[in-house]
């Protein structure tokens, strides 16, 4: 072990006892201490010994380091324990958020470095690499790999809330695709142009109704991006297109994407009786920490530190609370750019206008000096991103659920949890079970069928629901006419409806 102290530079080295050559001869001297030697001290010369009237103080075994083995010897241990703890005292610290300090701040006054950084939070601008989706893509990219190496048909249908990296996602596997088979081949894939007045839905049907010769048995994928929109009265569009790969010669690998999960089981359920129901992928919505894992990736490529760190975990928190919509982070990060820029404009509208000419010829009497020192350095701070987040999701909407009573709010919540789901409508009877079992799990006594009836025409009358006409009240429609988001964002500070939303 490292001694405590030199002899020669302790204050007490008038106290020490002399020591011999011998350990165990004790000089006279060291008899007449008058002072007992009240601890121990140890250098790298030989063991020192306390005097007679010192008292016995047991000898601890040295501290092993973590590496050492019991049998070591006590020199080597020593070694071993003083390079450890040079290397714990020398070693840099921690920093946190080394991405964002190490940068030059954010300068309002640079034109080319503020379109810069609109454009890389701008929905439209898609990132070189998909994060936080690598399991999905991982998903979608073997299935379809395993249909083309069987020469096998096949249907997937990928689902989830909007802003959670769906269509972001499929074309990076497409393009994965396109460049597996470019290798595999060894040649371009070709493209086939569809000629006649026959639809792209009927040209296929007749195309995978006949053999084809071995020039045209290529496989072929189909993505079919927003599929919410071919839904019709006697879904047969939709019916049709999945029936694609039940077709004898079929060679086509049919995706699917739309938002709501069920749609599959709601409009297509003859699918299954049929033996070709689509293997479902789901894209659950973004979490805190993923959000702000992807803000940061866009934001690397910038020269600049543009947030605070603790902004950017605001907007992530808040936006992962209320819907974990990606494309939502993005715009309100772009909405506290355009706070902090209008705040500055406004710092110097109010800037007299003579004081900061006198500035320009005097820098050094002006008050206008720490203005524009502080211009030239700003970044999105945490009052700028709460401001965007109040408008972003603070309007009229939220304070009048805010202001409603409990049951109606309770009825809010059930709306919210039924159209969960990727429903559009229900019926009163079915929602009046969802509030029953929303007052039974938090011990609340349910209101009658009638009360809850005119709680629901208070709610149509306000805008919040839409009820339609029918002579059963039990069964009329009844739809959400805001967003869910909006009554999960203004609901979420309380925390009994926090855990009736979940």
């Amino acid at each position: 072990m490292p001694s405590i102290a030199a002899l020669n530079s302790s204050p007490y080295k008038d106290m020490v006892a002399v020591i011999s050559e011998k350990p165990s001869e004790i000089t006279p001297s060291n008899v007449q201490s008058t002072t007992p030697q009240k601890r121990k001290l140890r250098s790298n010369g030989p063991l020192v010994q306390e005097t007679p009237v010192s008292l016995p103080v047991k000898r601890k075994s040295p501290r092993r380091c973590f590496y050492s083995s019991p049998t070591a010897p006590e020199n080597e241990i020593e070694k071993d324990s003083c390079q450890q703890l040079e290397k714990t005292c020398n070693s840099p610290p921690k920093k946190l958020y080394d991405d964002f300090t190490d940068k030059p701040k954010l300068n309002p006054r640079d034109i080319v470095q503020m379109s810069a950084v609109k454009e890389a939070l701008h929905v439209s601008t898609a990132p070189s690499v998909v994060v936080c989706r690598e399991d999905e893509q991982k998903k979608i990219f073997d299935f379809c790999k395993a249909c083309i190496q069987q020469e096998k048909a096949g249907s997937l249908y990928v689902c989830g809330c909007p802003g959670t990296g769906k269509s972001l996602s499929m074309e990076k596997v497409k393009q994965h695709l396109v460049d597996w088979a470019k290798e595999i081949m060894g040649k371009n894939i070709p493209k086939r142009r569809i000629n006649g007045s026959a639809s792209p839905l009927q040209h296929l049907q007749n195309f995978y109704s006949q053999q084809q010769q071995s020039s045209g048995s290529n496989m072929m994928l189909i993505i079919a991006d927003e599929l919410d929109y071919l839904i019709t009265k006697d879904r047969g569009v939709l019916h049709d297109l999945f029936m694609l790969t039940t077709f004898p010669f079929s060679r086509c690998i049919l995706i699917g994407i739309a938002n709501a999960i069920d749609l599959a089981d709601r409009f297509l359920p003859r699918l299954q009786s049929m033996n070709c129901k689509p293997m479902v992928v789901t894209f659950r919505a973004y979490s805190k920490d993923q959000i702000l894992r992807i803000l940061k990736e866009r934001l690397m490529a910038l020269p600049c530190s543009v947030f605070h760190p603790q902004a950017l975990e605001l907007c992530a928190r808040k936006v992962a609370a209320a819907s974990g919509d990606m494309r939502k982070a993005l715009c309100i990060c772009r909405s506290a750019i355009e706070i902090l820029e209008a705040e500055l404009r406004e710092s110097a509208s109010n800037l007299n206008s003579s004081a900061v000419e006198n500035e320009l010829f005097h820098p050094q009497t002006a008050p206008a000096c720490e203005f524009f020192k502080r211009l030239e350095s700003s970044i999105v701070g945490i009052d700028h991103m709460a401001v965007a987040l109040s408008k972003a999701y603070k309007s009229p909407i939220v304070d009048t659920i805010q202001s409603l009573p409990q049951h109606q709010q309770i009825i809010l919540c059930a709306a919210v949890k039924f159209f969960r789901g990727g429903k559009k409508d229900t019926v009163l009877g079915e929602l009046n079970k969802y509030y029953i079992d929303i007052c039974k799990s938090t011990m609340i006594p349910p209101v009658g069928i009638l009360e809850f009836l005119s709680m629901c025409q208070v709610l149509n009358d306000q805008g919040l629901l839409k009820l339609g006409q029918c002579r059963d009240d039990k069964m009329r429609r009844l739809t959400l006419k805001i967003d869910a988001a909006d009554i999960t964002f203004a609901l979420q500070g309380v925390r009994f409806f926090r855990n009736c939303l979940q």
